[in-house]
């Protein structure tokens, strides 16, 4: 008796689940630098953020929200994975031949609190399944307003990400309403700026993807 065909997966969808992985793992690495954007000073791990919020949005409007939700989820294994390693390698000692210089900026970089690690693990989550959920319950048709969609989830998903991140990782450390306030702003604007052009994009070519099998 043989075996049913297993399901094909279709280019797209393997493809953004790919990079899917790999922004989950990267973003937090990035957010340990501030970066500068005329008046804007945001953590750089936004841009691996919006990256996930294209990529989510774009598997829904390709595959359903379904499969978009899927790979939300699926993205724990690679963040909680990166995490443990991290952890691990924080936790063996290093090599005397070591430049110490690097050594204590690896752990500077790398040596996240517990707070802050669970910080990041709850907002991406919890921001990431609203960007689908909002996203995909603005459809009306497929293709249409794609960036107004786009940009309305990611907008909503970017402030829940800042108020419980920030929430969860300094609350009772100092006072949070500035830093929250202008994340917030400066993820907005980002949302509305590169979010909209990006998800035509991802869409795209993920139909071109998809088109060639």
């Amino acid at each position: 008796m043989t075996n049913p065909a297993a399901p094909a997966i279709r280019p797209s969808l393997f493809l953004y689940a790919l990079l899917y992985g790999g922004m989950t793992c990267i973003a937090g690495v990035l957010g340990n630098k501030q970066v500068d954007l005329g008046p804007l000073a945001v953590e750089a791990g936004i841009f691996a953020f919006l990256q996930l919020v294209v990529l989510s949005s774009a598997v829904a409007e390709l595959h359903g929200r379904a499969t978009a939700n899927r790979m939300v989820l699926w993205g724990f294994a690679p963040l909680v994975m990166s995490i443990l390693l991290i952890l691990l390698v924080l936790a063996l000692p290093a090599a005397d031949e070591m430049d110490p210089a690097r050594r204590d900026g690896f752990h500077l970089v790398l040596g996240q609190s517990p707070r802050l690690m669970a910080g990041g693990i709850v907002a991406y989550g919890t921001s990431q399944l609203l960007n689908v959920t909002i996203f995909s319950a603005l459809r009306r048709g497929e293709g249409r307003l794609l960036w107004l969609r786009a940009g309305l989830a990611s907008i909503a998903s970017q402030v829940v990400d800042t108020f419980l991140f920030v929430t969860i990782a300094f609350l009772g450390v100092f006072p949070i309403g500035e830093l929250m306030l202008g994340q917030m702003i400066a993820k907005v604007v980002l949302s509305i700026v590169l979010v909209p052009p990006l998800i035509y994009l991802a869409v795209g070519i993920g139909r071109k993807l998809d088109a060639r099998g």
